[in-house]
């Protein structure tokens, strides 16, 4: 019964190498395949609007302390921004320009403080 087992296990064990043959993945050419594509990494930038037109928008933003103006040519003219809204600006940046794809405003929520919220100051006695 064991050299029954034993024989079975070593056919089993013999027939994966002889299925385990070398095959191409795909029968895609390598040629056909395009190895020159290269994306741009989309990045973003907040600040407050300096100067605003059709083509470009001029921003200035606030970097660890240090100011900083930013200069964005416009794919589309931005709708409803003016000078001195806080906007977030999608960007790429291409043969050493700042393209924005997207400017959005940014409106910042000021939380309410409930008067159940409110505690006390502890006192000393």
């Amino acid at each position: 019964m064991k050299k029954a087992l034993y024989t079975v296990g070593l056919i089993f064990i013999l027939s994966t190498f002889a299925f385990a043959v070398d095959r191409p993945a795909s029968t895609v050419k390598a040629d056909t395949v395009k190895t020159n594509i290269v994306k741009a990494a989309r990045m973003h930038a907040t600040g407050k609007v300096v100067d605003i037109s059709d083509e470009a928008v001029k921003i200035e933003r606030t970097v660890k302390g240090d100011v900083e103006t930013m200069e964005f040519a416009l794919e589309k003219p931005a709708k409803n921004i003016n000078v001195n809204d806080s906007v977030k600006i999608d960007y790429v940046e291409k043969e050493g320009k700042l393209i924005a794809s997207r400017v959005a405003k940014v409106i910042f929520k000021q939380k309410e403080i409930k008067p159940t919220e409110m505690k006390p100051f502890p006192s000393k006695k």
